[in-house]
């Protein structure tokens, strides 16, 4: 992508969510010893080695949009079912075939009637769906990519967002995560739309 930025700091709960939604450069768990005990890390460039690199801390740096990570290779499940209505215990069902098959889920929405959920590992995909199927209509959707927009997300805002929607108003948005971490929102889209959402949000963001 051209005319991207340096992030120069950063919060171990920012880093968090970046790391685990695409940012490969750094592990989620690998700096739980160093939040832990309050340790600063600082990430360099080994092809530059005189840039000062990106310091991560304890310290959040409030701004309404500060970087965006994107995961590959995501399956999204959309199970509907009636039985949804009113009643409990449905989604304690779903979640409990995916542990069944040891398969960690990344997003959940849901309405009064449907639930959708993500997952990044593809190995039993067929039998969840097979599974699924006992408690409703179940749709799999392949080769869908989570972007991960971390900034200010604290739900006592208000207006928070507008831009990254004016920026995808081309791109067809499957799922949408928020409220589930102060620091970030998660979309899904097509792979294929991936490049053009990254470059839309680089020049809608950062670079207006």
């Amino acid at each position: 992508m051209k005319n991207t930025k340096v992030v120069r700091e950063i919060s171990f709960d920012e880093a968090a969510e970046l790391a685990y939604f695409g940012a490969k450069i750094l592990h989620p768990s690998s700096v739980n010893p160093a939040r832990e005990k309050n340790i600063p890390v600082r990430l360099k460039n080994t092809m530059d080695p005189k840039d000062e690199g990106t310091l991560i801390t304890s310290r959040t740096i409030l701004v309404d949009y500060k970087a965006v990570a994107a995961k590959d290779g995501i399956s999204a499940f959309r199970i509907k079912s009636d039985r949804m209505l009113m009643a409990y215990g449905f989604i304690r069902k779903v979640f409990e075939i995916f542990e069944v098959y040891k398969t960690p889920i990344d997003m959940v929405t849901t309405s009064e009637v449907s639930v959708s959920i993500t997952v990044d590992n593809p190995q039993y995909i067929d039998q969840i769906a097979h599974d699924l199927k006992e408690l409703g209509s179940v749709d799999v959707e392949k080769d869908q990519t989570i972007l991960c927009i971390v900034g200010d997300f604290r739900t006592e805002r208000t207006g928070s967002a507008p831009e990254i929607f004016e920026a995808l108003d081309t791109i067809p948005l499957k799922m949408i995560s928020y409220g589930g971490s102060p620091y970030s929102i998660s979309l899904l889209i097509d792979t294929r739309d991936k490049i053009n959402a990254l470059n839309l949000l680089n020049k809608y963001l950062f670079n207006q």
